[in-house]
């Protein structure tokens, strides 16, 4: 069942790439080529991910790693920062094989930041062996989710408050940033406690020393957050980050699912990704069809 709704993906080619603007910690925009790895997949299987369908079965054939980070950056333009995102873990021996570590340092050379994304659970001497190996400055993604005490162990995250906290602090105590992935309105949470926990959740990023944290609204489920729910979850990011080390971006892949009102979505939609970039909280946009609930 599962395999019949999976993409077919080429072990050879990233199943996405782009080149995207981001604000930096000195407080500059920058260009960052963001590749999606295809690779095997991830095995914790969290309840709210979709990132699956563009998965395999099997772990890579060495060599096909660095082979998708060439064909992407080959296409790419320059920049000085790369994420490096694989639908699930970048130190996960089955996703990534440790024999490619060194053929894709040296692809990464040129890069002043890298950034991965990696479950708590296997920040280990991979993680360090990883950072060795490249001459910029490493940077590792983690789902936190949420803090919300009920929902998070139902996720099939299978990761607790506390290990989230010591995974943080062996990246602190290395060297290594921290961004952090939460959810707004995870599944089976109502919209009305949405922003709150959203709250709590960035609180609890910061406190684990996040340098930033980005707000993904949760797709694919039956009640999807409205876009005045991610604005408001972004708004209280924005306003508590020690800036410009600390920042907080909402992820507005597929925005348009999340709102209602064609009437005003352009203006909101611009509006989050002012806020992405420049770090502040614009006026609100004064929707007289959606009386701002979209």
């Amino acid at each position: 069942m599962r395999d019949a709704a999976r993409n077919a993906v080429d072990p050879s080619r990233p199943y996405l790439f782009f080149a995207e603007d981001e604000r930096s910690g000195d407080g500059e925009i920058v260009s960052v080529n963001t590749l999606f790895l295809t690779n095997r997949e991830c095995p914790w299987q969290c309840v709210m991910c979709d990132l699956w369908k563009n998965t395999l079965t099997e772990t890579v054939p060495v060599g096909a790693i660095p082979t998708q980070i060439e064909y992407a950056l080959s296409r790419l333009p320059s920049a000085p920062h790369i994420k490096l995102y694989n639908s699930g873990s970048f130190f996960d021996p089955r996703a990534i094989p440790l024999a490619d570590y060194p053929a894709i340092a040296e692809q990464l050379k040129t890069f002043d930041r890298v950034i991965v994304e990696s479950h708590p659970a296997l920040i280990d001497k991979n993680c360090l062996r990883f950072r060795d190996m490249i001459p910029g400055r490493l940077e590792v993604a983690m789902g936190l989710e949420t803090v919300h005490p009920e929902i998070l162990p139902r996720l099939n995250k299978r990761m607790t408050l506390a290990e989230f906290s010591w995974a943080a602090n062996v990246l602190r105590k290395n060297a290594i940033d921290l961004r952090v992935f939460i959810l707004v309105q995870p599944p089976l949470m109502h919209e009305a406690e949405a922003v709150p926990w959203a709250a709590r959740s960035l609180d609890f990023a910061f406190a684990c020393g996040a340098n930033v944290a980005t707000l993904i609204p949760t797709r694919g489920g039956d009640q999807l957050p409205s876009i005045a729910t991610l604005e408001a979850s972004l708004e209280y990011g924005v306003g508590q980050a020690v800036g410009p080390v600390q920042r907080v971006f909402a992820d507005l892949w597929d925005l348009e699912q999340f709102s209602t009102c064609p009437v005003c979505f352009e203006a909101r939609s611009g509006r989050l990704k002012q806020m992405n970039l420049q770090q502040i909280i614009p006026n609100r946009v004064d929707c007289q069809a959606c009386r701002g609930r979209p």
